[in-house]
C-alpha cells in the first residue's frame, strides 16, 4: 500500500560507518533515511519513531545486534516492522533472532535500495491488515457484548416466566379437579394445561439449552438399569400432557440390560421432549413406540411415530436451535429449542442422537448410551438385591 506524501517511510539504518546510511538515502529520496551507530541508539530512537525498514549492519559495536533484534521483535508497535541484515559475517545470528532478509555487504546501494522498496510494501501490507483486524476485533467485540446482554435478558425474561406458568398449571389442575365442572369446560381446562405444559417445557429447554452452550449444566449421574429405564419413560410420558391418551402407545424395555451411567431427570426430559415432538407430528390414534434396546457398546433408544415425516432437506438443521421451525399437523410452529436441548443432553452423556424418516410413513429418533465403564461390583450388588 502506498504511504502518503506527507508522510514518508522511516528507513534506520544501523551501522558504525555513516556513508553507508548516506548512499542508502541517495537511493531512497521517497523515505526518511536516518543513521543510528549502534544497537543501543535502535533500542531509543524506536521508542521515539516507528521505522518501517531497520537495516542491521554485522560490524556494529556494543551490545550484540541478535540480542538487540530479539528484544525488539517483542514489541507490538514493532510487529510490522521489516528487518534486513547486511554483511559477511553472524548473518545467521540475525536471521535466527528475526531477520526477515539478508544480504551482502558488497551489494551495491541500488539493489539493497530495490530490496528495501519491496519490504516497504510488506510493511505497507501489514499495517494495513493489521488496521482491517483491529476494526474486525472491535466490530466482534461490540457483537460479543451485545450478544451477552442479549442473552442474559432472556434468561432473565425466561426464568422469571417459570413460576407464573407453574402456578397457572397448579391453578387449572385445582379447576379440572372440580366435580361440578361440564364436560364441555373440562376439556377446555384440560386443553389450557397442555398448553401451559408445552410452554413450561419451552422455557426449561431454553434455560438448559444456554446452560448447556456456557458449560454450566452438571450431570448428577446414576447407575441405570431395565426397571429405571422403565420408570423414567413412565415419568417422561406423564410429563408431555393428555395427547398422548390419543395415541397407541408402545413401550418397549429390553430385560437385563447392562447399566448406563447417566443423568435420570435429563434423560426423562430427553425422551419427554422427543415423545411430544412425536405427538406434534402425528395423528390421533397412531401408533407411538418407545423402546430401548442393547448394543455391543450400548444402549439404543428410540421414538418412533407414523406421522408426517419429515422433508430430507431439513434433516441437516433438524437439531439446531431455531434453525428449523416446522409447522406441525395442529398448526403450532416448532422452534427446535427441544430437539437442540436433546442433542446436547445426549452428546455431554458422550452419546449421539439422529434421525431417519420417511415422508409419509413417520420417524424415528434414535439416541446412543454408552455403558457404564468398571461397574462389575455394583453390577452383583444390583443382582443381589433382586434375587
Amino acid at each position: 500500500m502506498p504511504l502518503a506524501a506527507s508522510s514518508p517511510p522511516t528507513i534506520f539504518v544501523v551501522s558504525p560507518d555513516a556513508a553507508q546510511a548516506s548512499a542508502l538515502a541517495a537511493e531512497l529520496r521517497e523515505a526518511e533515511v536516518r543513521w543510528l551507530v549502534d544497537g543501543e541508539r535502535l533500542l531509543r530512537e524506536s521508542h521515539v519513531q516507528v521505522p518501517q525498514v531497520v537495516v542491521l549492519h554485522d560490524r556494529v559495536t556494543g551490545t550484540p545486534l541478535p540480542q538487540i533484534l530479539g528484544i525488539l521483535r517483542q514489541r507490538s508497535e514493532l510487529a510490522a516492522t521489516q528487518w534486513l541484515a547486511v554483511g559477511s559475517q553472524g548473518l545467521g545470528a540475525l536471521l535466527s533472532a528475526g531477520a526477515d532478509a539478508l544480504m551482502a555487504d558488497t551489494t551495491p546501494p541500488a539493489a539493497m535500495a530495490a530490496q528495501i522498496r519491496n519490504m516497504l510494501g510488506r510493511t505497507g501490507q501489514l499495517l494495513h491488515l493489521q488496521e482491517r483486524l483491529t476494526t474486525v476485533q472491535g466490530q466482534l467485540d461490540t457483537w460479543e457484548h451485545e450478544e451477552k446482554v442479549r442473552d442474559q435478558l432472556v434468561h432473565m425474561l425466561v426464568h422469571d416466566l417459570k413460576n407464573p406458568i407453574a402456578a397457572v398449571m397448579g391453578l387449572l389442575q385445582i379447576v379440572e379437579d372440580d366435580p361440578t365442572l361440564s364436560g364441555e369446560s373440562r376439556e377446555l381446562v384440560r386443553l389450557c394445561h397442555d398448553e401451559s405444559q408445552h410452554l413450561l417445557r419451552l422455557t426449561v429447554n431454553m434455560l438448559d439449552v444456554r446452560k448447556i452452550q456456557a458449560g454450566k449444566m452438571n450431570l448428577r449421574r446414576e447407575l441405570l438399569f431395565s426397571p429405571m429405564f422403565e420408570e423414567i419413560i413412565e415419568q417422561a410420558c406423564g410429563d408431555v400432557g393428555s395427547s398422548l391418551r390419543e395415541r397407541q402407545l408402545s413401550v418397549q424395555v429390553a430385560k437385563d440390560l447392562s447399566p448406563v451411567d447417566a443423568d435420570p431427570e435429563v434423560l426423562r426430559r430427553v425422551l419427554a421432549n422427543l415423545i411430544s415432538n412425536a405427538l406434534k407430528h402425528s395423528l390421533s390414534g397412531s401408533r407411538l413406540t418407545v423402546s430401548v434396546r442393547p448394543q455391543p457398546s450400548h444402549v439404543l433408544l428410540s421414538v418412533r411415530d407414523e406421522g408426517e415425516g419429515i422433508p430430507a432437506e431439513d434433516i441437516p438443521n433438524l437439531f439446531a436451535a431455531f434453525g428449523q421451525s416446522r409447522l406441525t399437523l395442529h398448526g403450532r410452529f416448532d422452534t427446535g429449542m427441544g430437539l437442540a436441548f436433546c442433542k446436547m443432553a445426549i452428546e455431554q452423556h458422550g452419546g449421539r442422537i439422529w434421525v431417519e424418516s420417511v415422508r409419509g410413513q413417520g420417524s424415528e429418533f434414535f439416541m446412543t448410551l454408552p455403558y457404564a465403564q468398571d461397574v462389575e461390583e455394583d453390577d452383583d450388588d444390583y443382582v443381589e438385591l433382586l434375587s
